[in-house]
């Protein structure tokens, strides 16, 4: 029998995006634009989906930097947006993911990474927050040509790691990303990071919770039933 396996979206699920605040803030003067820029590179990314426009995670998300400095009438120089977009490279892991990663672990689940960021910056992210020893596997989505919330992205996870979608289990911050693995025919748990209501429109999860500590406990009770 196939091990059930644990699907973990990395860029705010698992890793901590505030440290670019006062990156932006230095460069653009309002911390209040990563959020902004974030948003625009996940937009973009999507754009690009629907469209079959080929792209990578890297490129698009230096577009949208230089389109919130245009906006704000603000020079960042090449070197500039090196330092934005390496300190992405550089995200620290939230409190609350490593033990909760030891503990799936310890209940017998396989964890696998999976993300829009490319291989090599996934890699990097792994290994600079410390992380990448709990993960059995990483996958980047960009290798199958496209972007979560696509159901191909999903589909590329499960034909790389040869499962059926009712033994895997996605773990998202973005409930896009949640409604498309359960769109996809995945199980989902969603964490509340932001406290910003779900999306009435998209589907709910089982597991709903604000912390990774407590989203572990549910998956394990739930497998144990």
């Amino acid at each position: 029998m196939s091990t059930p396996t644990i699907l973990f979206d990395i860029n705010e699920t698992v890793l901590d995006l505030s440290i670019l605040k006062p990156k932006f803030r230095h460069y653009m003067g309002d911390e209040n634009h990563m959020s902004t820029w974030f948003a625009m590179l996940l937009h973009s990314s999507t754009v690009c989906l629907v469209t079959g426009t080929k792209t990578n995670f890297k490129s698009l998300a230096l577009t949208a930097l230089q389109s919130i400095a245009g906006r704000l009438n603000i020079d960042i120089s090449d070197e500039g947006y090196r330092d934005m977009l390496g300190t992405f490279a550089c995200l620290p892991a939230h409190d609350d993911i490593q033990p909760a990663l030891i503990e799936l672990r310890k209940a017998g689940f396989r964890l696998v990474a999976l993300s829009n960021s490319s291989s090599e910056l996934l890699e990097s992210q792994l290994a600079q927050s410390g992380l990448r020893d709990c993960f059995d596997d990483a996958i980047s989505v960009e290798q199958a040509q496209t972007f979560k919330p696509s159901k191909t992205a999903y589909q590329y996870a499960l034909d790389k790691l040869q499962l059926q979608p009712s033994m895997v289990r996605l773990v998202a911050t973005h409930d896009w990303d949640t409604h498309g693995a359960l769109c996809a025919g995945l199980k989902a748990a969603y964490i509340d990071r932001s406290n910003a209501p779900y999306n009435p429109h998209y589907l709910l999860p089982d597991i709903v919770s604000n912390n990774m500590g407590d989203i572990a406990k549910q998956i394990i009770g739930k497998a144990q039933k």
